[in-house]
C-alpha cells in the first residue's frame, strides 16, 4: 500500500479548517499523484432526512476532494476555482456510519482541470454518491501565496485532529 502523505489543512475552511466550529475538519491524504483519500463519519446535525446526511453536504464534499487530487503538497500547493460540478446522488448516504470519499484528477490543461471523487460507504465498500469537476486556476493576483502562514495553511499533526 502506497504511503499517505497528509496535505495541509487551514484555519477555517468549512471542510478542513481546524477552527471552524461548524466545519467537518477532515484531514485529506495524497495517496499517489492525483489520487487524494479521507474519512469522515457524519454527525447527526449534518442531516437532512433523518439518517441521511444533506446532499448540499454531500456536495460540498465531493467539491473539496475532487479538487484537492490536483491541489498537490504542501511543498508545492495548487489552488483552484470549481467552476462546475455534476453530482450523482446513487444511495442514501448516512449519519453516523464511517464513509471512505477518494479524489482523482482526471484531465489537466494547465489553466484548467476535470476531477471526480466518490463517496462510498467504508464498510460495505459501495459507491453512494459521485461527483465530476471542472476547476480553473486561482489567478496569481488573487492568491497571496506569501500569506499561507497566516491562513494557517500547512500539514497539522494527527493530534490536532481529536
Amino acid at each position: 500500500m502506497a504511503e499517505k502523505k497528509p496535505q495541509p489543512n487551514s484555519k477555517m475552511c468549512f471542510i478542513c479548517g481546524l477552527e471552524n466550529p461548524v466545519g467537518l475538519k477532515l484531514r485529506i491524504y495524497e495517496t499517489e499523484p492525483g489520487v487524494v483519500e479521507t474519512a469522515y463519519t457524519a454527525p447527526e446535525h449534518f442531516q437532512g432526512y433523518p439518517g441521511v446526511l444533506h446532499g448540499g453536504i454531500i456536495a460540498t464534499i465531493i467539491d473539496e476532494v475532487s479538487g484537492r487530487s490536483l491541489m498537490g503538497t504542501a511543498e508545492q500547493t495548487r489552488f483552484m476555482f470549481t467552476a462546475r460540478i455534476e453530482v450523482k446522488y446513487r444511495k442514501n448516504v448516512p449519519i453516523g456510519r464511517p464513509l471512505r470519499i477518494v479524489g482523482k484528477a482526471l484531465k489537466d490543461r494547465g489553466h484548467s482541470a476535470e476531477a471526480w471523487a466518490g463517496i462510498y460507504d467504508a464498510q460495505s465498500g459501495e459507491l453512494l454518491a459521485e461527483g465530476s469537476t471542472l476547476l480553473v486556476n486561482v489567478p496569481q493576483d488573487r492568491m497571496d501565496m506569501s500569506s499561507l502562514e497566516e491562513m494557517g495553511w500547512k500539514v497539522y499533526p494527527d493530534e490536532a485532529f481529536k
